[in-house]
This record gives structure tokens, C-alpha cells and sequence, in this order.
């Protein structure tokens, strides 16, 4: 890895923070993805687990979509493949017959049960290294950070949105 900081000059963005929060972003999220694989899940499977576990009631496609931060495409390609393991399953809508409601079958939510052990575990090794006043003092830090960015999103650019979801794959 000798050539991380001269590809974060040449690829990173102007400020060298931004750049150690991208990459611990994205160091942390293959950790644990890692660690979820080796128990057959990921981060993306999780999330969306978790969403549908913690609506309360089934979901349209389009609400998961948005409450998970993909793109929709994105969402029908991981809840097919949730779909086809036998974890999530497709209702139709009581009032509309165009639409399906998802919902967590029982092997689903057993799945999602153990994944959040698993994730669990995983966060708990990757940020072990902290004592409780430094993840409060971190925290503390995101928090400002993430205070600024919804101000100025909200205000100066017209609110062009700050809530990091995308159209990124997971």
C-alpha cells in the first residue's frame, strides 16, 4: 500500500480528511462485507433485512428502495436474489392490484437475526481500538460534520440533498 498517498493526491479530493473519511469508509464496509460472506450474507442483503424487519409492516419496492438509499433497479436485483433464497416474499396489495408488498418470510427473519449477530461481531473488532470517549468524541465530529453539510444542502445549493443514498451498488 505504498502508493495510497500519492494516489489520494492524484485521485482524492482537495482535502486529505475527506479523503481518510472515504477510504475508512470504504476499508470498513469490505471488512465487514467480508466477514458477512464467509456466513453467506453481505451488507447489501443485510440492509435490506433489516429495513423490511424493521418496517413494522410490508413494503413496496419503492419505499424499501428509498429507505435502503438505492436506486430501485438496484433494490429488485437484491430482493430477487432474497426472493429466490426463500428470505423475502412478494404479497399483492390489498387496495392495488398493480402492486406487490414485500415482506420477510420466517427463514428470512431468522437470516436477518444472525446476519445482525454476525455485523455485530464484525463493528465490534473493526472498532475495538476505541475507548468509549473516543467513538463519543468521533461521533461528536461526524455529527458536526454532517450538521454543516445539511445546513449548506438545505440552504445554499437550493437543497440538493444530503442523505448519501444513490445510485451505487451494493
Amino acid at each position: 500500500m505504498a502508493q495510497e498517498p500519492a494516489t489520494r493526491q492524484r485521485f482524492g479530493s482537495s482535502d486529505v480528511l475527506i479523503d481518510e473519511l472515504f477510504a475508512t469508509t470504504q476499508r470498513l464496509r469490505a471488512f465487514v462485507d467480508g466477514r458477512l460472506r464467509e456466513h453467506g450474507a453481505s451488507v447489501a442483503r443485510l440492509r435490506t433485512l433489516r429495513v423490511l424487519a424493521r418496517a413494522g409492516e410490508p413494503l413496496r419496492m419503492r419505499d424499501l428502495a428509498e429507505y435502503v438509499g438505492n436506486a430501485a433497479r438496484t433494490t429488485t436485483t437484491i430482493v430477487d436474489s432474497l426472493e429466490r433464497d426463500g428470505l423475502v416474499e412478494r404479497v399483492r396489495h390489498p387496495t392495488d392490484r398493480r402492486a406487490f408488498l414485500l415482506t420477510l418470510t420466517a427463514q428470512g427473519a431468522r437470516c436477518h437475526r444472525e446476519a445482525e449477530e454476525y455485523d455485530r461481531a464484525a463493528l465490534a473488532v473493526a472498532t475495538g481500538a476505541l475507548s468509549d470517549t473516543e467513538r463519543e468524541q468521533l461521533r461528536t465530529l461526524l455529527g458536526r460534520i454532517r450538521a454543516a453539510v445539511d445546513v449548506d444542502a438545505d440552504g445554499a445549493d437550493g437543497g440538493g440533498g444530503a442523505d448519501g443514498g444513490g445510485d451505487e451498488e451494493d
